[in-house]
C-alpha cells in the first residue's frame, strides 16, 4: 500500500539537467577543467558539492576553491531557472493524481534549498508538497538513500509505504536503498542504464503513470 509520495525535481519536475551540465561546464572551464558531455552525464542526479569534489579529484586544479566553483554552479543554474524554467510534460497531471486521492506529497532533491525554492516558485507547485527537503542535510547525498529515508521520516510515514519518482540512475539507487517503490521517468539516454531497471516501473513521461500502474504498486 502506498501511503505517500516523494518526487525527485532536477529532471523530473523540469528540465533542468541542461542548466547543470551547461553550468557546470562553464565553472570547470573557468579552471581550465574541460568536461564532455559523457563526464557531465556521468554525474547526474549527484549533489552539487559532491560533483565538484569529483572532479577535484580527478582532475585537481589551482586557484578557486572548490567552494568558489560550487558557487558559481549555482548562481548560473538560479539564473538559467528563472528565466527559462519549464515544467516537464506530465507535472500538472501526476500532482493532481495525487492531489486527488489525499495522499501527502514531498519533494527530495539533491539541490540546495536555494535552488529548490527558485524552481518551485518559477514553476507554481510549491503548494503541493507537505515536505520540501534537501540532500545539503545529509552527510552524503544521492545514492545514498539518506535523503529518502529522512524524508520519509519528516512525513511520518514507513518507507516501505512511500513510492519516489526519479529520474537519474542515482536517484533510482537511493529510492531502492531506502526500500521504497520507485517510477523512473528517465529520458532516453538513460532508459537502458542497468540502474534505471532495478525501479519498479519505468515510463517514458509523467502522463504514462495511472490507476493501473498505481494499483501494481
Amino acid at each position: 500500500m502506498i501511503d505517500a509520495v516523494i518526487f525527485d525535481m532536477d529532471g523530473l519536475l523540469i528540465d533542468s539537467e541542461p542548466f547543470w551540465r551547461c553550468a557546470t561546464a562553464y565553472a570547470f572551464g573557468t579552471v581550465g577543467v574541460q568536461l564532455s558531455q559523457k563526464d557531465l552525464r556521468s554525474t547526474m542526479g549527484r549533489r552539487v558539492d559532491e560533483v565538484v569534489e569529483h572532479w577535484h579529484h580527478e582532475r585537481p586544479w589551482a586557484g578557486a576553491s572548490q567552494e568558489d566553483i560550487v558557487a558559481l554552479i549555482v548562481d548560473k543554474v538560479i539564473e538559467q531557472v528563472k528565466s527559462e524554467g519549464k515544467p516537464q510534460t506530465g507535472v500538472p497531471y501526476i500532482l493532481e493524481f495525487f492531489k486527488s486521492k489525499k495522499l501527502p506529497m514531498a519533494l527530495a532533491s539533491s539541490s540546495s534549498s536555494e535552488i529548490i525554492d527558485t524552481v518551485l516558485i518559477a514553476l507554481g507547485i510549491k503548494d503541493y508538497f507537505e515536505q520540501i527537503y534537501s540532500a545539503e542535510n545529509e552527510t552524503h547525498g544521492k545514492p545514498h538513500p539518506g535523503v529518502y529515508i529522512t524524508t520519509a521520516a519528516l512525513l511520518d510515514i514507513p518507507v516501505h509505504r512511500c513510492l519516489a519518482f526519479e529520474d537519474s540512475p542515482s536517484g533510482v539507487l537511493a529510492a531502492k536503498a531506502a526500500k521504497m517503490k520507485c517510477v523512473a521517468v528517465p529520458d532516453k539516454e538513460n532508459k537502458s542504464n542497468n540502474y534505471i531497471q532495478i525501479a519498479d516501473v519505468v515510463i517514458n513521461s509523467l502522463n504514462d503513470f495511472d490507476e493501473k500502474i498505481f494499483k501494481s504498486l
